[in-house]
């Protein structure tokens, strides 16, 4: 019975802390970025434009997907529906605060970009085959 009890205790605290997406989506970056880990507040602080750069000093540029299941859970994590998402952006391109991101259609176009794009960091299935990225475990 015990032991029952403290693998349930240790279940329920995995699944609060490990955000809801996680298992859903990786995130993956470019080679460039220092990092190997971000932390669920520096992932909406980036995707969400209030951040361009990592505490580790990376400079980065978000890259979404247009759509799919990783995009809905990665969504989730950010508290955004692509709709609202789209809106908030538009709005911060009208202030002059930011740009649009780049936004590809497919994981094999999120993959190719932040191969290529120095500082990219975007979000793919997790079964995606991730090849020239580097994922980071998000925290």
């Amino acid at each position: 019975m015990r032991r029952a009890l403290i693998a349930l205790l240790g279940v329920i605290g995995w699944a609060v802390a490990v955000p809801a997406g996680a298992a859903e989506f990786k995130v993956v970056a470019n080679p460039s970025v220092k990092a190997s880990e971000i932390s669920i507040d520096d992932l909406k602080g980036v995707f969400l434009a209030t951040k361009t750069a990592l505490p580790d000093g990376s400079q980065v540029e978000p890259v979404l997907a247009k759509a799919g299941a990783a995009h809905e859970a990665f969504l989730k994590d950010l508290g955004k529906t692509g709709p609202a998402l789209s809106t908030y952006y538009r709005s911060l391109v009208f202030t002059g605060k930011a740009s649009m991101p780049k936004i590809c259609a497919t994981d094999a176009e999120v993959i190719e970009y932040v191969s290529k794009t120095k500082g990219a960091i975007g979000y793919v299935s997790s079964a995606a085959n991730a090849a020239g990225t580097k994922t980071l475990d998000v925290k």
